[in-house]
Parts: C-alpha cells; structure tokens; sequence
C-alpha cells in the first residue's frame, strides 16, 4: 500500500483549504472535511475512476457527499484533481453566483453528481444510482463487453442515518443486493448539537446488517490509511451485499476543538488556524496554499482516469459495430433523447370511461411506458422495472430517470 509524506501532505491541503475557505467566507462547516480527509485522500487517489476533462464519462464512478454541509471537502477534491473548479471559485466559496455554493449542487459545478443538503438525501439518491448502474449493466453488458462496471461511493454522516428515508432507500438497497454501492459512515458522534448520546444511541451495524448490507469497520480513520484502503477493497470484493463502512474518525481533526460541535457549523478562530498550520507544516500567515507535490500526485491519478475512459471508448467502439441496436440505445439515453414513437404508447381515456384509482392509472402508465416504448424487460433477476419504480417512491427513483429517458 505503501503511503508516504506526499500523502498526508495531500491529506492537510485538503483540510487547510476547507480551514481557509469558511474562513474567508466566515461560514460553513470545517469540521467534516477536516476529519474526512484521509478517506477522501484514499477513495479518490486509490479507487475513483473518473476523467475531470469528461466529467460525464458514463462509466465513471459516482460520488455522493450526502452529509453534504461538508461540501469543501468535495469543492477541494475537485479542484485539486483538476475539474474545472478554480483556486478562485475556492475563495468565493458560499458567495452569490459561485459555483462553490454552501452545498454541492449537480447542475453549477462539474463533478457534483448530485444535489445534497437535507440529510439522508444523498444516501437515497446513491441508492438509485447503484440500481441504474446494475439495470444498466443487465441490459448492455454482453460477453466479453463490460460496459458498465462502475461503483456508487457515498459519505454520510450520523445525521443522514437518523432520517427515514435513509433507512427506507438502504433497506431497498439491500433488498437489491447491490455490491456495486459503497458507503462511508462519518463516525464522529457529533451533530450540531453537541453529542449523538443526545438523541442518538442506535446499533448501526446490527440496523445495516439486518437490512442485508456488509459492514466494516476502521478504528482509526485519523491515521490509519492502510486500514482505509483495506475496508475497500474488502467491500469491493462483495459482490452481492451493498457495504457500510464504519469509519471512527475525529471531526475537526487538527483544531483546537477537535472532537466537539464547535467546529461542526461555525469558521475556525484566527489563532485556532494559525496553530493548525503550523501543526501541519504550512505557514501559518499564507492561505490558500496548494503545494505543487499535491497537485503532482492528484494529476497523475486524473491521467489515469483519462487512459481509463480512453480504453472504455475503444471496448465500446467494437461493441456498437458488434451489438449496434444497443450501443444506439445506449447513446440515445446518454444524451436523454426520448424513444421516438414513445407517446403512441400512453393510454387514452375519456369521460365515459368508469372511474379508476389514481394509483392504478400511474401503475398503468408506468407498465406502457416501460413495456411499450422502452422494453426494458430486464435480465437481472432482482431488477424488474415494475418493482423498482414502484418500490423507489421516493428520491431514489430521480436517478433512474437517466436510464428511462
């Protein structure tokens, strides 16, 4: 595994600039980027396969921040892997009209997959991203044609676990069986509140395994890159579960109030950033430094992605001369075009007609939609259209339009 001084020195820019940032801005929430640093250091230098020349590389990897208050952990991701998030939109973090706003938004900055601030959202929508990926994968993958093998990765914190959505789209999840959906727990038991003892004494690990999921845990999230890296890999070798990772780390890492909700949703002191730096051997009267070593190793990882999707295009270039009627299809709902003929499918009713509970008439819809114009009947066995749109009624279903359109 091998981790060096140019690591964790990559590890303290990503919590220098989320320190910075909500300085500059006198707003946000330092305190999750600080303590996630060293998972995101290890998740998307080590594991994320992704091109930030294309963010929309279909094949790529998803990535979910779902405790999405801790967005400049996600904004200093992606700017330092090189997407098209400047050291300026940096400093204009939370101000008007930037793309760098107080929660990651999908539609303004490249690289956002989606949406999140209220907590529990972005769990869920990682949930539908999982399923399109696996009914996307029945569907188009042929022998010797894996076109579709991407994982979903999520962050989330306590807060996203107290809400019931979460529970109802991680319940599906693993209802599904979906081993392509990772998802890292923050757990630093602290809310904005003060401690999760407050309200929150559950047993996450018996709740996600009775929901179906494979859990590991990591003592150590503050240090232990190595352990981080193996609960990885130990979760991508699950094929048929979806997996939580339990991640104990410490929220606000380096600050003079690490550990406590004092650094949840509030900009760090002056002199709490000074000794900080210090610590981590930046000058503490300079801001906004990226050390070119950093930006060196996140680079060469982004070429990676770039070869990666440079390969992917060429595997897909022999199976649209090989399965053309698919890769068309696939390419049509890629660019979200509609099936042409799709309407002629629809039902027609009159005033005449008896009356019928609005339930049915969208069930009816749905089916003629699904059986008519798309015929999607999948080959994955846990993966009928019925089921899933009428299972996921919540912000699940939202990703799978992609997929439907």
């Amino acid at each position: 595994m091998g981790y060096t001084e140019t690591d964790w020195l990559a590890i303290n820019t990503i919590r220098t600039l989320a320190v910075d940032a909500t300085a500059h801005a006198n707003s946000g929430h330092p305190g999750a980027p600080m303590g996630m640093a060293p998972v995101a250091h290890v998740l998307f230098n080590k594991f994320m396969r992704f091109n930030p020349k294309n963010p929309d590389w279909v094949n790529r990897d998803r990535f979910v921040l779902s405790n999405g208050h801790g967005c400049m952990l996600q904004y200093a991701l992606l700017h330092l892997f090189g997407y098209a998030v400047s050291m300026d939109d940096i400093k204009a973090f939370r101000t008007v009209d930037s793309i760098t706003a107080g929660h990651p938004e999908s539609h303004d900055t490249p690289g956002v997959e989606v949406t999140t601030g209220p907590l529990g959202q972005g769990i869920s929508n990682a949930v539908g991203l999982a399923i399109a990926e696996a009914q996307t994968a029945a569907n188009f993958n042929k022998d010797g044609y894996k076109i579709i093998d991407n994982y979903t990765y999520c962050f989330l914190g306590d807060g996203c676990l107290m809400e019931g959505v979460s529970s109802e789209a991680c319940s599906l999840a693993g209802h599904l069986q979906l081993g392509n959906l990772i998802a890292v727990w923050d757990d630093n038991h602290i809310t904005i509140d003060g401690d999760t003892n407050v309200a929150f004494t559950e047993d996450v690990t018996k709740r996600y395994e009775a929901y179906g999921w494979h859990v590991v845990a990591v003592e150590d999230g503050d240090n232990d890159l190595e352990g981080i890296e193996k609960a990885i890999l130990e979760a991508q070798s699950v094929k048929d579960k979806p997996t939580l990772i339990k991640l104990k780390t410490t929220i606000g890492f380096g600050s003079l109030h690490q550990g406590t909700h004092s650094v949840h949703g509030a900009a760090l002191k002056a002199d709490d950033i000074k000794q900080l730096k210090a610590k981590f051997g930046f000058n503490p009267e300079e801001s906004f430094v990226v050390p070119q070593e950093v930006y060196d190793l996140y680079h060469k990882h982004s070429a990676e992605g770039a070869a990666a999707e440079e390969e992917w295009n060429k595997l897909f270039a022999s199976y649209s001369s090989k399965y053309k009627a698919e890769a068309d299809d696939l390419v049509r709902r890629v660019k979200r075009d509609l099936p042409e003929g799709w309407e002629k499918h629809l039902p027609v009713y009159t005033p005449s007609d008896p009356a019928i509970a609005s339930r049915k008439l969208s069930e009816t819809v749905l089916s003629k939609i699904e059986g008519g114009s798309l015929q999607m009947t999948s080959s994955h066995p846990r993966l009928g259209w019925v089921h899933m749109l009428a299972a996921t009624s919540a912000m699940v279903c939202v990703n799978m339009l992609w997929v439907l359109s």
